[in-house]
């Protein structure tokens, strides 16, 4: 049995989204129905409907920064009722029984996380994203949106703005400690607003200035443009921590002369190319170069409870459905400030 819902999707790669029908399964025991509100686009949708990741699941509903309202809940679900405002962001299944999965760190399941678009369900069936009326997840891969943030803003903040908080989280970022931001986009912003929230003093490391008014109004203390040769020795040795949140090509040694002894370089940005570096870059200040993916459940419940507290939600943009293409063009040229959100209510009107 299954429920029909409204949706935009990609019927093939790189081809245009357009009005579909897919089917969502009916409620388990766990499961919760969620009426989407707003849906953010995540420069990796514009990656997976081109098929740029490897072999992509067509036709394929993206987005995976989902806020919206419960809607019904499964027979044994306890801790979401009808008119809950929740979110649902990268995963929406895991094994539940590994070591990761029992540490809250899903993402990293051993049986495999199963994403919310792009995937096959442990039941076989293909995973559809939020770009449509309405979704059925897991009790546990939902999030509570607190009352203190707008769905609107706070869509984003299920991917772009976990992936920010948690590499920002996990390396100390707090009072006395300076923290650098590459790149001021969609994660960028995101990752200006929770460093100073937690207490940094935020350094904003863009190719121009022509963003820099925003990211001084976003919180950070300085902003340098790394076109300007002079800039990384006027830097040297400067930060605690960098979070590099671009998908370029960087001159890694540089950027690691940036580095406080004992500092790291932490990427979220996933550039097309290899990147090298040399390895004295590291051992001359006992530095670290780093990734980090999203956060697990709980983090991203954690997340959104300090967004709360603290009014933080993303810089967007509202669309309707009919605009998403062009918005996909826009994104592909940097031309956001910071982030594109369908409002739902569009899809199948």
């Amino acid at each position: 049995m299954s429920t029909t819902t409204h949706a935009i999707a990609a019927a093939a790669p790189g081809g245009p989204l357009a009005p579909a029908t897919i089917e969502r399964r009916d409620l388990r025991p766990g499961d919760v129905l969620i009426d989407v509100a707003y849906v953010g686009i995540c420069h990796s949708d514009i990656h997976q409907v081109n098929q740029e990741w490897g072999t992509a699941i067509f036709p394929m509903v993206p987005g995976h920064e989902i806020a919206g309202v419960v809607a019904a809940v499964g027979a044994d679900v306890t801790k979401y009722q009808v008119g809950d405002r929740v979110g649902v962001g990268c995963m929406v299944d895991s094994c539940g029984e590994c070591e990761y999965c029992l540490a809250g760190t899903e993402q990293f399941c051993v049986k495999g996380a199963v994403l919310t678009y792009n995937a096959v369900g442990y039941d076989g069936e293909p995973t559809y994203g939020g770009y449509s009326r309405q979704i059925v997840v897991k009790d546990a891969f939902v999030c509570r949106i607190p009352e203190g943030i707008g769905l609107d803003v706070a869509a984003p903040l299920l991917c772009a703005g976990i992936t920010t908080y948690s590499p920002l989280r996990q390396w100390g970022t707090g009072p006395g400690k300076k923290v650098a931001v590459v790149g001021l986009g969609g994660l960028g912003h995101l990752a200006v607003k929770l460093a100073v929230a937690m207490g940094a003093e935020v350094t904003v490391l863009s190719q121009s200035l022509k963003k820099q008014e925003d990211g001084l109004r976003l919180g950070a203390k300085s902003y340098f443009a790394t076109g300007d040769p002079s800039t990384f020795d006027l830097l040297e040795h400067r930060f605690d921590l960098i979070l590099n949140t671009v998908s370029s090509d960087l001159p890694i040694d540089s950027y690691l002369s940036l580095l406080r002894v004992g500092g790291a370089m932490v990427n979220v940005g996933a550039p097309p190319n290899p990147q090298s570096y040399n390895v004295f870059s590291l051992i001359a200040g006992n530095n670290v170069l780093a990734g980090s993916s999203i956060g697990g459940i709980a983090e991203t419940q954690e997340l959104l409870d300090f967004c709360a507290q603290h009014g933080l939600g993303a810089e967007i943009e509202k669309i309707s459905a009919d605009q998403i293409n062009p918005a996909y063009e826009r994104v592909a040229n940097s031309d956001v400030r910071y982030r594109f959100v369908i409002d739902a209510s569009t899809i199948g009107a």
